[in-house]
C-alpha cells in the first residue's frame, strides 16, 4: 500500500504524520486489497476563522475510490473523524461483497431438487385402513367399548345400516352422530 500524506498552508510535523499513520493501519483489518492511500491536510480561513480540513482518497483493486472530506476546529478531531467514516465506508464494502455470495446454477438445482424432496416428506399420508366389524351392532355395546379403551370416538355400522360415530365430549358425557 502506498500512503502519501500532504500539507497544504500547514507543515506536518512528525506528531501529526505518526497520527495519520497509525489512522491509515486500522483500515487494513478489513482486508479489501488497499492500493493506495494520499492524505492531504490544510488550514482554511472562513470568515476569520481558522479551521483544518482532511481528505482522505483511498484507492481500492477492483472496487471504487473512496473520498472523504472532513472539517474541524482540531487537526487531530479532523483526522479522527475522517479514519472513522473511512472505516464505515470499507466495512459497508467488505459486508457487501463477504454477504453476497454468487451461486452458481449447480447450487441452484441441488438447493431445488433438496426443496422438492423436503415437501414430499412432509405431506400427509393417508392409510386405508378396513373396519374390523362389518356386521349392525349396537349403540349400547359400542358405549361399553369406548369406556374400556382410551379411544376417543368410534365409528360403527347400526342396525338400520347407517354409519353413527360414538365420541367421548371433554366433559366426560358421549355424543352420537
Amino acid at each position: 500500500m502506498n500512503i502519501s500524506l500532504t500539507g497544504r498552508h500547514l507543515e506536518l510535523t512528525d506528531a501529526i504524520k505518526a497520527h495519520m499513520n497509525t489512522s491509515i493501519e486500522t483500515l487494513n483489518k478489513f482486508n479489501m486489497d488497499i492500493i493506495s492511500v494520499n492524505v492531504v491536510a490544510s488550514a482554511q480561513t472562513k470568515k476569520g476563522k481558522e479551521h483544518s480540513v482532511v481528505e482522505f482518497v483511498i484507492n481500492l483493486a477492483h472496487k471504487n475510490s473512496i473520498i472523504i472530506k472532513q472539517n474541524d476546529d482540531d487537526l487531530y478531531a479532523a483526522i479522527d473523524i475522517a479514519t472513522s467514516r473511512a472505516q464505515k465506508a470499507m466495512r459497508r464494502m467488505h459486508d457487501k461483497d463477504t454477504g453476497h455470495h454468487k451461486v452458481g446454477l449447480n447450487e441452484i438445482k441441488a438447493e431445488d431438487v433438496d426443496v422438492k424432496t423436503a415437501t414430499l416428506e412432509q405431506e400427509d399420508e393417508i392409510v386405508p385402513v378396513e373396519l374390523a366389524l362389518y356386521k349392525p351392532r349396537e349403540v349400547e355395546d359400542v358405549l361399553n367399548d369406548l369406556k374400556e379403551s382410551d379411544k376417543i370416538f368410534e365409528i360403527f355400522i347400526d342396525h338400520e345400516d347407517k354409519t353413527r360415530v360414538l365420541y367421548k365430549k371433554d366433559d366426560g358425557k358421549f355424543g352420537l352422530y
